[in-house]
């Protein structure tokens, strides 16, 4: 049983760093992205734009991918929860999951589209008024 516990913590602390970069992430694209954003007001030069719209899709699908390893994660550690204690070996290998979870779907996700794609429409105001 202890031996059980351990790789369920092992399990959840992989889940917990996997969240923390993706609510890090979300931070660094808000500043990142507003500052380019801000930038391309200010001056209207279209090419901040440009590369304020390259970080968006660069940070949205990075912060798909950690998305994607935390519910591959996920499966792991509900998986582990229904073995009996003797059959633990502490593998951390998500392959077998990921036919039910994939990258793509992840990367449209609610809160993924949600977050991003707020600030795509943003970048498509700015394109249609300047």
């Amino acid at each position: 049983m202890e031996a059980k516990l351990k790789h369920l913590g092992f399990i959840q602390d992989t889940i917990n760093r996997m969240a923390k970069n993706s609510f890090l992430l979300k931070g660094w694209a808000l500043t990142v992205i507003g500052g380019l954003l801000a930038l391309s007001l200010k001056e209207m030069i279209c090419q901040y734009l440009f590369i304020s719209l390259a970080a968006l899709i660069f940070f949205w699908l990075l912060d798909s991918y950690y998305l994607c390893q935390e519910k591959l994660f996920i499966r792991l550690y509900d998986k582990t929860r229904d073995l009996p204690g003797d059959q633990i070996n502490f593998s951390m290998n998500t392959d077998s999951f990921k036919t039910k979870t994939g990258w793509l779907k992840c990367c449209f996700s609610r809160t993924i589209s949600l977050f991003y794609g707020g600030l795509f429409l943003m970048h498509l105001i700015i394109i249609l008024i300047s």
